[in-house]
């Protein structure tokens, strides 16, 4: 599935993002091991409860096309993201430069893990994250794809512990082999 992306040109309101900043850039700017600042802003994902309203009605329905990533906040220690899943939309197997903490906001998810098994990608374990769902990653146990298996649009926000305005997290993808 393609991604789709946005940039913030002209950003409209976004309800609670600068509340929602501040409290992420108290905790992304410690001093601390990368897998400690996920866990500690996946901690203000579950404090401060951001919601839909932080994406327009438009940016909402997402794209026919892919999943679709709308850019909210970028600074040097981190940047926040939305992204929008219709029904079926997927990302490619992957993995990542940075930490990662995001939230469920609306639908559902599903993330299948992997881990390298000499020279093949194996399949360790799947998580279903409800609307609600809080979590915190870091490299590099953080193979993984997740799709939207649910029958609604689904939409996460994420933030990144780095500066993603020219760039994106993934470090790599994988291709997963059928061995017969």
């Amino acid at each position: 599935m393609v991604e789709q992306m946005t940039a913030p040109v002209d950003s409209p309101p976004r309800p609670g993002l600068a509340e929602l900043v501040a409290r992420i850039r108290s905790r992304a700017r410690r001093q601390a091991d990368p897998r400690t600042i996920a866990e500690q802003v996946a901690d203000v994902l579950a404090e401060t409860k951001p919601d839909v309203d932080l994406l327009t009605v438009a940016e909402r329905a997402g794209s026919p096309d892919g999943y679709t990533r709308h850019t909210l906040h970028t600074e040097a220690a981190f940047s926040v993201s939305a992204v929008v899943w219709r029904p079926g939309q997927v990302t490619e197997i992957h993995d990542h430069l940075v930490w990662c903490s995001f939230m469920v906001l609306q639908g559902a998810e599903t993330e299948t893990l992997y881990d390298i098994d000499g020279d093949r990608l194996v399949e360790i374990g799947e998580r279903h994250r409800p609307a609600g769902s809080v979590s915190g990653v870091a490299p590099p146990d953080d193979i993984h794809r997740v799709r939207n298996t649910g029958d609604t649009v689904a939409i996460t926000l994420h933030v990144y512990g780095a500066d993603l305005s020219r760039g994106t997290s993934v470090r790599r993808t994988y291709e997963q082999r059928h061995d017969r």
